[in-house]
């Protein structure tokens, strides 16, 4: 059964339509990636999917088991954000605010679960650190433990290797790649990177045309040209 369902989505902002009738399925376990040109509306679509708008048209239905609020989002980093004064233990603890309800603490559980996620991320030893002190792809791995910290069942991803260098890109796409495959966690992930592609299982494409299926399928579809054909290699 799938975990989250798109039926004809429409998109859009002040009676202008981004996206229009959209249908795809993400079953537990897929690693979707979302590509597109710039300003297809795939962030938009993200936003929709945290139920941060309201569609246009359509539904956006979760079920397979989905948890409430069973979604984790580790969204684009702005320069405020990188620079933010905080722990990496209370960075990561935060994810966890969602189970709070009207508790004004975090829980030992909680603490526990935070615990795990920085191992899982490797950072355990940087617990004490200053989150703003950090390279840009611990800054990154940190935000995956924050968002691992509010679910277990889909992580959203926009651009997690932005500004990233090539070595730290590869570790990063790796790292995610054992979150899906080890743990069983569902990917969903906004990019623009070819690289990204191989490790997926499914490509959802916005843009003129739409296309969501396999990525063997979409490798072979004229629609990928221009974004992979003759350039992806795995």
């Amino acid at each position: 059964m799938a975990q989250l369902t798109c039926k004809n989505l429409c998109l859009g902002y002040d009676g202008y339509e981004v996206i229009h009738n959209l249908n795809f399925e993400v079953n537990k376990g897929d690693y979707l990636c979302i590509v597109g040109e710039n300003g297809s509306g795939k962030t938009t679509l993200m936003k929709a999917m945290l139920g941060l708008i309201t569609p246009v048209k359509g539904r956006i239905l979760t079920d397979g088991g989905l948890k409430r609020g069973g979604i984790g989002y580790l969204p684009q980093q702005t320069a405020v954000q990188r620079d933010f004064p905080a722990s990496v233990w209370e960075v990561t603890l935060s994810g966890c605010q969602s189970r709070c309800g009207l508790r004004p603490f975090y829980n030992k559980a909680e603490k526990q679960l935070a615990e795990k996620n920085l191992e899982k991320m490797g950072l355990e030893k940087l617990k004490k650190r200053c989150y703003r002190e950090l390279s840009g792809g611990q800054q990154q791995r940190v935000l995956l433990a924050r968002a691992l910290c509010a679910t277990q069942d889909i992580l959203l991803l926009d651009e997690p290797v932005a500004g990233l260098d090539p070595k730290v890109t590869s570790d990063m796409y790796k790292l995610i790649e054992e979150l899906n495959k080890k743990y069983d966690i569902t990917i969903i992930m906004i990019t623009h990177d070819i690289q990204a592609v191989k490790y997926a299982d499914k490509i959802l494409h916005i843009g003129d045309k739409n296309f969501f299926g396999a990525k063997s399928e979409y490798l072979e579809s004229d629609i990928s040209k221009g974004f992979a054909k003759g350039e992806y290699n795995g």
